[in-house]
């Protein structure tokens, strides 16, 4: 479990297809803090820790990762969102992350507001129902709020610090994000479908 606070942004440094897998190695200034079988996000991803050598670590993205994520897109020199697992005596400073991607989003705008940035994302319809107006969003990882939400749209402010420790700053029009949608509204839709079912 995640909360979506950024804690570093480390850099790919080999890719290795094995089999349908990737194999992934990242530096990072956290990597060697890291351990064998340690879960942590990268771009809201899930991963488990392999090995740490040298301030490097290994993980392995499987086929049903890299057929819903951006991680089939990654390659030497990519930077990636990190974040270690939520510990229980821990703040909760951004929402419940699981590290489980539902989907991607595509950048359709990216706008300068004198210090502060706004993007807005296109998502497959078929997960509208779990975006709402104000409601919480993890894009690459990071805990952020929706606004302005249509049909299949929303749009994201980015602060200065956000924009500075995330990279969300390298992100242009027409890239791809990891997505996961807020955990508590898919149970709650899950809990009407199921009671609609009943009745």
């Amino acid at each position: 479990m995640f909360t979506g606070i950024i804690q570093a942004v480390g850099t790919v440094v080999s890719v290795s297809p094995t089999g349908k897998n990737l194999t992934v190695h990242i530096r990072s200034e956290l990597s060697e803090h890291f351990r064998p079988d340690q879960s942590v996000s990268h771009d809201g991803v899930c991963l488990t820790v392999e090995n740490v050598t040298n301030g490097i670590h290994q993980v392995t993205a499987v086929e049903e990762t890299l057929k819903k994520t951006n991680l089939r897109f990654w390659k030497e020199g990519t930077l990636v969102n990190l974040e270690q697992s939520l510990r229980l005596q821990d703040r909760l400073d951004g929402h419940w992350v699981q590290g489980h991607a539902d989907s991607t989003a595509v950048c359709t705008k990216k706008k300068e507001k004198r210090g502060s940035w706004e993007f807005t994302f296109r998502f497959p319809e078929k997960f509208a129902i779990y975006v709402i107006e104000k409601g919480s969003i993890a894009l690459n990882g990071i805990s952020l709020t929706c606004f302005n939400v249509k049909k299949n749209k929303f749009t994201v402010a980015i602060i200065p610090y956000t924009y500075d420790h995330t990279n969300l700053k390298y992100l242009n029009e027409g890239d791809e994000v990891n997505v996961e949608f807020d955990i508590l509204g898919k149970y709650v839709i899950k809990f009407l479908e199921n009671r609609k079912k009943l009745l």
